[in-house]
């Protein structure tokens, strides 16, 4: 590929900076990102306080990718914003067949053909035994589970921050705000084969052009081009409980612990901001839109400062629920702040690291599936292979752009425990919904005061 090519990169999370950085480094001499804000994005999934590491997974590829990264994460390059630390999956048994137990069996059994090294959990008081800052009985019973101390959480923020610096260093350029921010993408009118992308306008009326075009916008992917089924938006509940330097202090071997029968899972506390942050890995909710004569389902699309201090009510009953299995004596305080996390899921599970199959030079690089962090380190190498037609035919064919679920209505393919989502079958919790009438006015009505507030600032 013509490394002198005008590269545009939309979106500046993980799959944009590390694709931005690999290419830059690789010798493509201009490469643009164009996002709402300079990273980290105050909305986008790619930035928070607490990401898992971990390369505890129900599919080989993924664990072996996870173990990559993980070795470097390790790194000084890393110091300022990995912590290392155990991470627990524990489930109610179904036989070893299905749910939580599929997972925890697929992944023992995996982690045993790479030869790398897990602990199991016989009962619920084993688990109490190696992590005595767990102050109940999780599950109870019908216990079963595993951990991992080659494991930890990364501090999203300074991670994605050291990645844009990264990329400024290696003759990246950033176009930001109101002239960063993309609204649709311009195409030829007519072509004999594919269509080419010509431009892309943006918030204020701008025109960037450029050879070759990577749409990396995460969840907001599909109200930018025709992608047939082949992902959906979905909104995950989090909460952030404030606690005093004491509990801090008396919680900081807290591991990650994940119920899979739920969908629960929480962090350590955070020694910078104070905060315990638990969060549910499910199936979610769609916040759907009409958007050329077709319906997609989408985060709002203001820029804000902040995400939205909002969940549903049982989102937020679903998350003491799951506090108090482990931390009951906090559990009832609440949260000093809720909010929403956006995937954009595929079917299967899989990321999609694809040209487009209507445009001739556009690709596509998205479909994270509320996994793709962990990858940080090492994800733009696989993206910016797929990019110049080197990356191999086994992971091309994992990570391709699928059309055959055009015409499978959306509820057949994402919807909750009948879905063939989740991938390895890390996922719990009730099936995935619509923000019921009420819900959407709230999340729109705070997003629309967020975003003006911030245009005042």
């Amino acid at each position: 590929m013509d490394k002198s090519q005008r590269v545009i990169i939309i979106g500046a999370g993980v799959f944009g900076l590390s694709t931005a950085l690999d290419l830059a480094s690789s010798g493509f001499n201009s490469v643009t990102v164009l996002d709402r804000h300079m990273p980290p994005v105050p909305d986008g999934s790619s930035n928070d306080i607490s990401r898992v590491i971990r390369f505890d997974y129900g599919d080989k590829v993924y664990a072996q990718l996870g173990k990559e990264a993980y070795d470097l994460w390790n790194t000084p390059e890393y110091a300022d914003s990995f912590h290392q630390g155990p991470c627990v999956w524990t489930s109610q048994k179904k036989g070893g067949l299905a749910g939580g137990s599929d997972f925890i069996r697929k992944t023992k059994k995996i982690l045993d053909d790479l030869g790398l090294e897990w602990h199991d959990l016989e009962h619920v008081d084993a688990l109490k035994q190696r992590f005595p800052a767990v102050a109940r009985r999780p599950i109870g019973e019908e216990f079963e589970g595993f951990y991992n101390d080659a494991a930890g959480w990364a501090d999203a923020g300074v991670a994605i921050a050291g990645l844009r610096d990264r990329c400024i260093e290696a003759g990246v350029a950033f176009v930001t705000g109101a002239h960063g921010h993309v609204t649709y993408l311009e195409h030829e009118k007519d072509s004999t084969a594919k269509l080419g992308i010509t431009a892309v306008r943006t918030l204020n009326d701008g025109r960037i052009t450029g050879d070759k075009f990577i749409l990396a916008t995460g969840a907001w992917t599909a109200s930018l081009i025709p992608s047939w089924n082949s992902m959906v938006a979905t909104a995950q509940i989090v909460g952030f409980m404030r606690l005093t330097p004491a509990e801090v202090t008396a919680l900081k071997d807290l591991p990650i612990i994940f119920n899979l029968s739920t969908g629960f899972f929480s962090f350590p506390p955070h020694e910078k901001t104070g905060y315990l942050k638990v969060a549910c890995h499910s199936f979610g909710y769609t916040l759907s839109s009409s958007s050329v004569n077709k319906s997609v389902s989408a985060p709002p699309s203001r820029a804000i400062p902040q995400r939205a201090n909002f969940i549903p009510q049982e989102g937020m009953d679903r998350l003491q629920a799951g506090l108090r299995e482990i931390l009951p004596d906090i559990a009832e305080r609440g949260f000093e702040k809720t909010c929403l996390c956006w995937y954009n899921e595929t079917p299967t599970g899989d990321f999609i690291f694809d040209f487009h199959p209507e445009y001739r030079n556009l690709f596509v690089a998205t479909g994270g599936t509320g996994h793709a962090f962990k990858f940080l380190p090492v994800i733009g190498k696989y993206i910016a292979s797929a990019f110049t037609g080197t990356l191999s035919p086994e992971l091309s064919a994992k990570w391709k752009f699928h059309t055959e679920y055009r015409d499978q209505p959306r509820e057949t393919l994402f919807t909750g425990s009948n879905s063939r989502n989740g991938g390895d079958g890390s996922r719990g919790g009730p099936d995935r919904r619509e923000f019921s009438a009420a819900e959407r006015d709230t999340l729109l009505g705070l997003t629309e005061a967020l975003a003006r507030r911030g245009a005042r600032i």
